[in-house]
């Protein structure tokens, strides 16, 4: 393949990346923005294997090693479950930090990758694996850390060290003198040390991030490593002198910064704030809210059956769901019972917090699985004005999403985070395996208010219960 044709097939598969962005920007058109992904990907990948830049010899290995990731690929779509795609996810944001790590020093070590380059241009090419190396090593281990703590590994508590902001200010003037030093390394040899040390710290200062933000926090979490997958992979595309890996990086980099900035703003949050962490777990909420004022009242528990009378007494019903769902693995009951209520005639529709679940979309994304239609799945500010005109609002799974101290309690550190206010409804139904608290560390008011139920049990049980009280 000629460069010019390889030039041509980069710029191809950079449009369908564009139009697979913006498919994937709604349900509805999703599908086929994963297919303009997909097939943006097996362009590129076929133009750099046949490009000027890989010799015969060396498609025989370039081969081999896509069989066998597209292998692991294969199996791993196929076996992970809904309830682990948030931290297959990170695992595979820390595979791209991995891969810009490797890059950048086969890239330093390499001499022909500045061969003909003149004074200037070799600067510049080390600014770059010096750069390219640093965002890599954060994203590791960062993604490293998240993995850990999706997937229950590593406790969601926030690690808060003494001083943490003096220690990640001290590391940052570290790498920034290192990297002074790297640049005037007279030899290849004497440039190891400062790009060693600075990857050391780059890798603590991931670890350290990580750890010091809380479960609450995690949605947030995903997106941030997702834009610095993106940029680690446009740093790598700078070593590489690879336009398509530039452009595409760039183009994950940016679309995961707007994601995170949505995410804070949904939880009335500064991107800030989440960095420094102390939010969302452990102890650290029970110390911040003070003497916030304790829930006052009874909470009063129903059975399954008297859910099913419930819904079948309602003529409008909003489903709200969250993590204990995925963990159920309820989302295709729901949609049975969705359905079931809506051949009665009733009006069933399902508001979504945008931070819900443990990733960006993941309870759309369960939802989606379960063929729930599009259309009667809105989010949070479409939906929000409509539960005083609501019969039932069935909570399965969520907390923090649906806590009225957001809005009553000035104390409470969840104070301001925009919620999903199902006490408005006539009658909320909260379904819990317990009484326990959310990932913010709070106790929540709507469980005693006069107008809410508890439904308690797992949540697939119990509703395999409701569905078969509604069909009897």
């Amino acid at each position: 393949m000629t460069s010019s044709l390889a030039t041509v097939s980069y710029i191809a598969a950079i449009i369908l990346f564009i139009l697979s962005l913006g498919g994937l920007s709604n349900p509805e058109t999703s599908r086929r923005g994963n297919l303009y992904g997909m097939i943006g990907m097996a362009i590129a990948v076929l133009a750099t294997v046949f490009g000027p830049r890989v010799t015969p010899a060396g498609i025989a290995w370039v081969a081999i090693a896509l069989v066998v990731g597209g292998a692991i690929g294969l199996y791993l779509a196929r076996t992970v479950k809904m309830t682990q795609m948030p931290e297959l996810v990170a695992f595979m944001h820390s595979l791209v930090g991995l891969v810009a790590v490797l890059v950048g020093y086969a890239s330093y070590i390499d001499p022909s990758a500045t061969a003909g380059m003149t004074g200037a241009e070799v600067a510049i090419h080390h600014i770059e694996v010096y750069v390219g190396v640093l965002i890599g090593a954060v994203t590791l281990s960062g993604s490293v850390i998240a993995f850990g703590k999706l997937s229950g590994r590593i406790s969601g508590k926030p690690l808060l060290l003494p001083a943490r902001h003096w220690l990640n200010l001290i590391g940052l003037l570290v790498v920034l003198y290192y990297g002074f030093v790297f640049l005037k390394a007279p030899t290849i040899d004497a440039g190891m040390v400062p790009i060693v040390v600075m990857t050391v710290i780059a890798l603590l200062f991931g670890i350290h991030m990580v750890m010091a933000i809380g479960g609450a926090d995690m949605p947030v979490v995903v997106s941030m490593l997702n834009s610095y997958s993106g940029w680690a992979a446009a740093a790598t595309g700078f070593m590489l002198s690879n336009d398509l890996l530039i452009v595409t990086g760039a183009l994950v980099g940016s679309s995961g910064a707007i994601l995170s900035y949505i995410m804070c703003r949904a939880m009335n949050r500064n991107f800030i704030s989440v960095i420094a962490g102390g939010f969302g777990g452990g102890d650290a909420p029970k110390a911040a809210a003070g003497d916030a004022a304790k829930p006052a009242g009874e909470v009063v528990s129903v059975t399954a059956h008297e859910t099913a009378e419930l819904l079948r007494e309602a003529k409008g019903v909003v489903i709200i769901p969250g993590y204990g769902m995925a963990v159920a693995q309820a989302q295709h009951t729901v949609f049975e019972i969705t359905k079931r209520l809506r051949e009665m005639g009733k009006t069933v529709r399902f508001a979504i917090h945008p931070v819900a679940g443990r990733m960006p979309g993941h309870m759309n994304v369960l939802l989606a699985e379960a063929k729930v239609p599009y259309d009667i799945v809105l989010e949070m500010d479409e939906i929000n004005e409509d539960f005083p005109d609501t019969d039932v609002a069935m909570v399965i799974g969520a907390n923090d999403i649906v806590n009225p101290s957001a809005q009553d309690d000035p104390t409470s550190p969840i104070a301001g985070m925009p919620v999903l206010e199902v006490w408005k409804a006539h009658t909320s139904i909260v379904m819990k395996r317990s009484m326990a608290s959310g990932y913010a560390g709070v106790d929540n008011p709507l469980f005693y208010k006069e107008n809410n139920r508890m439904l308690f049990g797992d949540a697939k049980k119990m509703l395999d219960e409701v569905l078969a009280a509604l069909k009897g």
